[in-house]
């Protein structure tokens, strides 16, 4: 059983926690909001070989498909995953019902000491929409609304369509609290 990850054989390179924050921090220094969409952007672009390594992992566990796993085999496998690929535990759910829900309490990107004023993990929400969009009939949007690096407890992913979380985004530029944009969906 694959208790680890061969980072070579599956096209994937181990950078340290520091260098990404690093990385994160001269991209916001030195380009400003906007590096938030080059890291998603580099994010999104990696998606696809981390859900391949991902497959080919569970695949080396005798697991099968992604696709074919039921829900809470495939969260505690995925889980599993990220925190051998050195990015973290994460739990899956929903949100009422109206968008899923990524949640991690020792996020790789993230870190506590940075004290950003809003959700600072650009690159997994790139990786996240990919990775996740995989199983999805229309591309996923993922929106970060909680975020280790801006003083949360956790990180907390949204996942759903660009229009729900264009929605839930314009919403939370206007000062209401996700939980209860979200509610506003159904």
């Amino acid at each position: 059983m694959a208790d680890t990850i061969n980072l070579a054989d599956h096209s994937l390179l181990a950078v340290s926690r520091p260098a990404m924050q690093a990385l994160r921090a001269a991209l916001l220094r030195d380009v400003g909001p906007s590096a938030a969409a080059a890291l998603q952007e580099a994010g999104y672009a990696g998606g696809a070989t981390v859900f391949e390594a991902f497959r080919a992992w569970l695949h080396e566990r005798g697991d099968g498909a992604p696709e074919d796993l039921d829900f809470e085999t495939f969260q505690r496998r995925a889980s599993e995953y990220f925190r051998l690929a050195g990015w973290g535990t994460l739990e899956i759910a929903s949100l009422r019902d109206a968008v899923a829900t990524v949640d991690t309490d020792d996020w790789g990107e993230a870190h506590p000491d940075d004290q950003l004023d809003q959700p600072g993990c650009h690159f997994t929400t790139g990786m996240l929409a990919d990775f996740f969009g995989r199983f999805s009939d229309v591309p996923l949007a993922v929106l970060e609304v909680e975020c280790r690096s801006a003083g949360h407890e956790r990180c907390r992913f949204l996942l759903g369509n660009g229009d729900v979380m264009r929605f839930v985004y314009d919403r939370m530029e206007q000062g209401e609290p996700y939980d209860a944009i979200v509610a506003a969906v159904e």
